[in-house]
């Protein structure tokens, strides 16, 4: 039904990391008809100012459709989805009330959520989730984090941290990690610590990135190909432990660094299988293709999601994506953006 409607309505969604912020445009069945990305300094005073005139630019470049609404996607925690208030260390943002400032300047409903429980509920709406009610989302790249769905909806936890899997310790007096913490499992398999790894060994020189890493192992570096084989045998392990403690009847992975999956995996699936409880020892794992518009994607999805948001887990901002969808579905007409 979904599909018949597509053209219907649409929602824009935003991947906000430090560097640079991606846009998407989608119908209401979630496919992407126009994407767009642009420089972003995360840390500048006049962030969330910027963000805004962005966003208002992108929006103006869109289709004639009515816009129901805005979601983002950001790396850290946020409160409620329909307050949108953001605590992320990855760019330096503290208590910033992200959903109210975009509210304010777009005159537009706002859903905004960690940008792993965003892709969570893409996957549940359009992608493998489809077939499964309880399941996780796993990715790395930057970070490593985890969308947990329960019983068909995205478990957020009490402040929105749930699936933070990057932050688990793993190492008594480890490296220290972006969080403050010693040994956490990001600080050991992250891009950042992959590359440092990397550089320490010779494997590439002082100002390699992990796309040269990757490049070495595709083309037969023993030494590159340990570093990532490594890393999959510490995020199997850990893995594991989730696995036997929440019970996902799949595991989806995916993020930039599924691109170099091939090393990660000669590391990863012994220790993840060795490590899980005979009864769990034969979970499925999916490994996804990676776009980066699919964080946009995703966030996208937030919106997406409010017609079927039975908890209310959206608040006022899901009760106003619905007015607007069901306006113009009986009006015939499509609402103001």
């Amino acid at each position: 039904m979904l599909g018949v409607t597509s053209a219907a309505a649409r929602a824009v969604g935003v991947k906000v990391v430090a560097d640079h912020v991606a846009f998407v445009e989608v119908g209401i069945d979630g496919v992407v008809v126009r994407s767009g990305t642009e420089p972003f300094d995360a840390f500048s005073t006049m962030a969330t100012s910027t963000l805004v005139g962005l966003l208002r630019r992108f929006i103006d470049g869109g289709s004639d459709a009515p816009l129901l609404g805005i979601g983002v996607g950001i790396p850290g925690n946020v409160d409620e989805q329909g307050d949108g208030v953001v605590d992320s260390t990855q760019l330096g943002w503290n208590q910033v009330p992200l959903g109210a400032i975009l509210r304010r300047a777009l005159d537009l409903p706002v859903v905004v959520d960690n940008n792993v429980n965003a892709l969570s509920m893409a996957e549940r709406l359009f992608g493998q989730g489809r077939n499964y009610r309880d399941f996780l989302v796993v990715t790395i790249g930057t970070g490593v984090g985890a969308g947990v769905v329960a019983s068909g909806s995205v478990f957020r936890g009490h402040a929105g941290g749930a699936g933070d899997i990057g932050h688990i310790p793993v190492v008594d007096d480890g490296p220290v990690c972006q969080c403050g913490n010693r040994g956490c499992l990001e600080a050991f398999i992250g891009e950042s610590a992959l590359v440092a790894t990397a550089r320490e060994r010779g494997v590439i020189s002082a100002r390699g990135t992990i796309d040269m890493l990757s490049r070495a192992a595709a083309a037969g570096d023993l030494a590159a190909q340990t570093i990532f084989g490594e890393a999959g045998h510490l995020l199997g392990r850990t893995l594991a432990g989730v696995i036997n403690v929440l019970d996902p009847e799949i595991v989806i992975l995916l993020g930039e660094g599924v691109v170099a999956w091939t090393h990660w995996s000669f590391g990863f699936e012994p220790a993840l299988r060795a490590a899980l409880v005979p009864g769990k020892r034969g979970i499925p794992i999916a490994v996804e293709t990676w776009q980066d518009d699919s964080w946009a994607q995703g966030a996208a999805a937030l919106v997406l999601a409010t017609p079927f948001d039975a908890d209310g887990v959206a608040g006022e901002q899901g009760r106003l994506v619905r007015e607007r969808l069901f306006t113009h579905t009986r009006a015939g007409e499509a609402p103001p953006t």
